[in-house]
């Protein structure tokens, strides 16, 4: 395969290191202050100095999580990793190979997780050792930073377990496919949109995602007509399919009588990426009606192989131009459109991508998903789940795990009612 065009997301968390001149100009005083210290309070005091004390709850919080959870999510994988092998001694593995192939997919994945739930374990507990003997001791910087750092690698880890339990959706553990494009609104819609692309790259940077930007058209004026990110991780499709729909900016400014309203725009769609067997899924021909270089109005990519395909009887299009030749763009576009129709038709019910109604199919742009407020108040508000968050520099940094737990947990509630 043609390698992409694409510019890389680091999907590796930073982690900021304590301040090197600040450490040496408190040393001294500070390491006195603790080993004169003997009681909790006093401890607790110095904590508080140094900036460690919410630190050292949060750690103890994490430990707590997953002395509550992770004993009981290990005896749950380890059931089912002994199932799977259970499995595979009784059966006749070359009977039937796609079976085959299914059930070591089981097992390599449950022991996946069972590895993984005790390198947890042990970290969790070396994060409680490490608060433990802070507490006794003068305060070692470099053990408190180590402590703290497992603590997130813990919680980041029990986060995606548990949303990973209620992902069930027939393609929820898939890669996902997610573009941005900006709205009518000219250059507001068009740095929305970049804003935009930044809180997703972001949010891949902070969880570990492999996720890159394979596809950015630029706007003239500033800003972006669309980007497509590829998020090459399980469960991406899942965690990343809510946010389908509009995304508005809103900024509000009055100047005493008048009131201005600045606002701007830009949908969001997901598709699944299949990780390892795409659908086996035939397309006529007769049923495709492909164009290049350009695609519909919307500028040519840099590559200069720019392809669109668009499904005559759906009226669906996508496009892909990260590619270095045109073949490798077309291969990639018609993956893209068989990734649309097979979740348009689950989405309306229907066994196969032939029985799909025209009519039926959803308009992103008439789909409300989330409004972020930039003044006089500055909030976010999901408009499916009606939560509310009043931090919106969090959000756009992004730190969108609350807005995706929230819809991941009202689809649930909403297939158990079906």
């Amino acid at each position: 395969m043609a390698k992409m065009a694409a510019e890389s997301v680091t999907v590796s968390v930073q982690r900021a290191p304590f301040s090197s001149k600040w450490q040496a100009s408190r040393r001294n005083k500070l390491h006195t202050q603790v080993r004169a210290s003997q009681s909790m309070d006093d401890k607790n005091k110095v904590f508080k100095e140094l900036g460690l004390f919410s630190l050292r709850k949060k750690i103890e919080g994490v430990v707590l999580q997953a002395d509550m959870l992770a004993p009981a999510a290990l005896e749950l994988e380890e059931a089912s990793r002994i199932r799977q092998e259970e499995m595979i001694r009784k059966y006749n593995l070359w009977d039937d190979v796609t079976k085959s192939n299914e059930i070591l997919g089981k097992l390599a994945d449950s022991s996946k997780v069972v590895d993984t739930l005790k390198d947890l374990t042990y970290k969790a507990e070396e994060a409680k050792l490490i608060t433990q003997l802070v507490e006794m001791d003068a305060i070692n910087h470099g053990l408190f930073e180590q402590a703290y750092n497992a603590s997130v690698d813990v919680s980041k880890f029990l986060y995606q377990y548990e949303m990973s339990k209620l992902l069930r959706g027939q393609f929820d553990m898939e890669g996902a496919c997610l573009t941005i494009k900006a709205g009518p609104r000219g250059i507001y819609s068009e740095i929305w949109a970049e804003q935009l692309l930044s809180m997703y790259t972001k949010w891949a940077e902070k969880q570990g995602y492999k996720g890159r930007v394979v596809e950015k058209y630029a706007s003239k004026n500033g800003g972006i007509k669309s980007a497509t990110i590829e998020f090459e991780s399980e469960y991406g499709y899942g965690y990343l399919s809510g946010e389908r729909g509009v995304h508005h900016m809103i900024r509000s400014s009055d100047d005493e009588s008048i009131l201005h309203e600045q606002t701007g725009s830009a949908v969001v769609d997901v598709i699944p990426l299949f990780l390892e067997t795409a659908p086996d899924l035939q397309i006529d021909d007769g049923d495709l009606r492909i164009s290049s270089p350009s695609c519909h109005g919307v500028e040519q990519g840099r590559t200069g192989h720019a392809v669109c395909i668009q499904h005559i009887p759906t009226g669906i299009s996508v496009q892909s131009s990260g590619e270095r030749s045109h073949f490798a763009n077309k291969m990639r576009a018609l993956n893209r459109l068989k990734a649309k129709l097979v979740v348009t038709a689950m989405e309306q019910g229907i066994p196969e991508v032939g029985g799909i109604k025209r009519e039926a199919i959803a308009d992103m742009w008439k789909q409300e998903t989330r409004r972020y407020v930039f003044h006089p108040n500055k909030f976010v508000q999901d408009v499916k789940t009606d939560i509310q968050l009043p931090d919106l520099n969090s959000v756009l940094d992004g730190n969108i795990e609350p807005l995706i737990g929230a819809n991941i947990s009202m689809r649930q509630a909403s297939d158990m009612v079906m």
